[in-house]
Formats: structure tokens, C-alpha cells, sequence
């Protein structure tokens, strides 16, 4: 890539973040407002909490930190919530990535740069996607990874992801967004603010970065990191029964379950959530493990 993320006018910028802010009023005050600079812009990461191993929360594709809104309250520890440098948000890129580990590598700055090691990353859908490719290109600073229905990790976007968001990009209705959201969410979720930012942000920004590819399976095979994974059985962006198979015979020591009634947005129901909450909060996978497998403790 030679050329960097931008809005397409101030306008478009200016409405975007309206929503943003108004989205942001649905997460609890951080604690902390970091504009941390790195080799390709400066990354924005709010802080909730302080004290203990920290965790960092890595969005869905232009989902900003404002995505994890609900998720946040009752997480232990200090929580880094990371609006993901490349895509609409308030981080700003300023250089171009030179590739998929490029990404990994600016990451690890941003994570330096907060003085950060021994993380908890934890990543939703694309999130899950840069949790796994951290781990592969630069897992110094990681404790462990939580894969939250993560896309094109251990199985491609299904066919009809692919169809309908097309035909949601290249109609560009609100009402084309609203079948999208509904259906990849699984329910209808357009008007939320979180959701309006994520439409936003897809229609308002031009992204220029690496296409999200699957890993190879040698690269899943030599991660070391911890994994611990959840997939909803209702998702429709993938096969999450197939994902998860998948991921357990190519990462051996990785933790994965299947939520049966949760869909692509993990988070979405309050059971759900707090399910999350307990795993994150744990950080220790199941004790059926044998002698010597890596674990978040």
C-alpha cells in the first residue's frame, strides 16, 4: 500500500464523528485518553481502570472502541480499548503499511508505547483477525489472545457475507445497511450508535490497507501465545461450527467453544456478555490441559 486512510470530504468527517461522539456517550468515562504515536500515525486508546494484567480490546472492522460499550463494565483490570489505526476513528494514519506484519509491527508500538507487556488481547470478528496476526508476527507483549467470533482466521467469510455486503456497499440505502446489520448481527441492530458508526464509518472513509486474508495453516500452527476462543453457533458470516474445528486442530493448545445461541455480534445479549466477562476475567483456560500447555496464568 502507498498511499494512507483518509475521509472523503470534511463533511463526511464532520457527520462521522457526530455519531462517534454520540456512540462514545454510551461507554463509561475512561479513566485515560491516549493519542499514542507509532511508525504509521498516532493510535487513539482509552483507558478503563487501572490496577492488575491488562487487557486490550482490538474493534470490528471500522467499529472503533465504541463497540465494546456494554462489554466493559464488569472487566477487571485496566482495559485499553484500541480505535484501530487504518480505519475511521480518532487514530490517524499517517504512513502507509507495507503489509499484513506491518500491522502487527505498529501494534507492538502502540502497546510499547503504553507501557504495556503481558496483555490480554482480545479481539472481535476483524478484531479476532489482528489478535491472531499479532501472535504470529509479534507476540512478545502477549499473555494471551481471546478470539471473539473472529473472521478469516480458520474459515473463509461465507458466500452470502460476501453477496450482501456488496450489494450493501454498492447500493449504499440505508435500508440495504439496515438487511445487512439485521442479518449478519442477527438481529436488527442498525440504529444502535455503535452500528451507525461501524455504516458510517464504511461509507465516510477510504481505507488503504492490506486485504484481511486467512493465515496459512503452517502460521496457526506455529503460534505459541495462549488462545482461547468463543464462536456463535448462529453466526452467518462463516461456519463457526467448522471455524472452531478448524482452529482446534490447527492450534492444538487454543481453548474454543461454541456459544449455541449467540449470533456474529458476540455480545449482543446479556448472558452472553457476562460469559465473556467470566472468561476474560479468569484468564486461565479449562484445567483439562496436559502438563506443559500454554495458558493465560
Amino acid at each position: 500500500m502507498k498511499k494512507t486512510g483518509q475521509f472523503k470530504n470534511p463533511e463526511a468527517r464532520q457527520r462521522y464523528f457526530a455519531l462517534y461522539e454520540q456512540a462514545m456517550r454510551e461507554c463509561p468515562p475512561p479513566d485515560e485518553v491516549f493519542d499514542v504515536g507509532c511508525r504509521h500515525g498516532t493510535a487513539r486508546v482509552y483507558r478503563f481502570g487501572d490496577g492488575g494484567q491488562p487487557t486490550v480490546l482490538l474493534p470490528a472492522l471500522m467499529a472503533t472502541s465504541v463497540c465494546y460499550a456494554q462489554l466493559i463494565p464488569g472487566l477487571e483490570g485496566p482495559v485499553y480499548a484500541v480505535d484501530t489505526l487504518g480505519e475511521a476513528g480518532r487514530s490517524v494514519q499517517t504512513a502507509p503499511f507495507a503489509g499484513i506484519r506491518d500491522r502487527a509491527l505498529g501494534l507492538d508500538e502502540v502497546l510499547a508505547g503504553l507501557g504495556l507487556s503481558d496483555v490480554l488481547l482480545v479481539g472481535g470478528s476483524t478484531g479476532g483477525w489482528h489478535a491472531v496476526n499479532q501472535a504470529i508476527h509479534a507476540p512478545d507483549r502477549l499473555a494471551g489472545i481471546c478470539l471473539l467470533d473472529p473472521t478469516t482466521v480458520s474459515a473463509k467469510f461465507s458466500a452470502a457475507t460476501q453477496r450482501r455486503a456488496l450489494k450493501a456497499m454498492v447500493l449504499n440505502r440505508d435500508r440495504d445497511w439496515r438487511s445487512f446489520v439485521a442479518w449478519s448481527a442477527g438481529e436488527d441492530v442498525f440504529d444502535q450508535p455503535a452500528a451507525q458508526v461501524i455504516v458510517a464509518g464504511i461509507r465516510s472513509y477510504r481505507a488503504r490497507i492490506s486485504l484481511q486474508t486467512r493465515p496459512s495453516d503452517d502460521a496457526l500452527r506455529a503460534i505459541r501465545t495462549p488462545v482461547r476462543a468463543l464462536f456463535g453457533g448462529r453466526s452467518v458470516v462463516h461456519d463457526p461450527v467448522a471455524a472452531a474445528a478448524n482452529l482446534r486442530r490447527l492450534v492444538p493448545h487454543a481453548e474454543v467453544d461454541v456459544m449455541p445461541e449467540a449470533g456474529h455480534y458476540l455480545y449482543l445479549r446479556p448472558a452472553d456478555r457476562q460469559r465473556i466477562r467470566d472468561v476474560l476475567n479468569d484468564r486461565v483456560p479449562g484445567d483439562s490441559k496436559p502438563p506443559g500447555t500454554p495458558s493465560f496464568s
